[in-house]
């Protein structure tokens, strides 16, 4: 697995355990399903953008 797959298998197993958190604490029944899914969508878009970001700048290092 490259760099870029397992930082962003980190991210996720990082998402769920935030998402099972607040679940336990009653956060997303109060918020609703709507919501609580547009929120992973966003955590799963950052997640993205920060492992192709990371993946890009650490390319071009020591080169040049």
């Amino acid at each position: 697995m490259n760099w870029t797959g397992l930082f962003f298998v980190g991210y996720a197993v990082l998402v769920l355990g935030v998402l099972a958190a607040l679940g336990k604490w009653g956060v997303l029944t109060r918020i609703g399903t709507g919501w609580t899914l547009i929120l992973c969508v966003l955590a799963l878009g950052i997640g993205i953008m920060l492992a192709v970001t990371r993946r890009h700048s650490g390319e071009g290092a020591g080169h040049g």
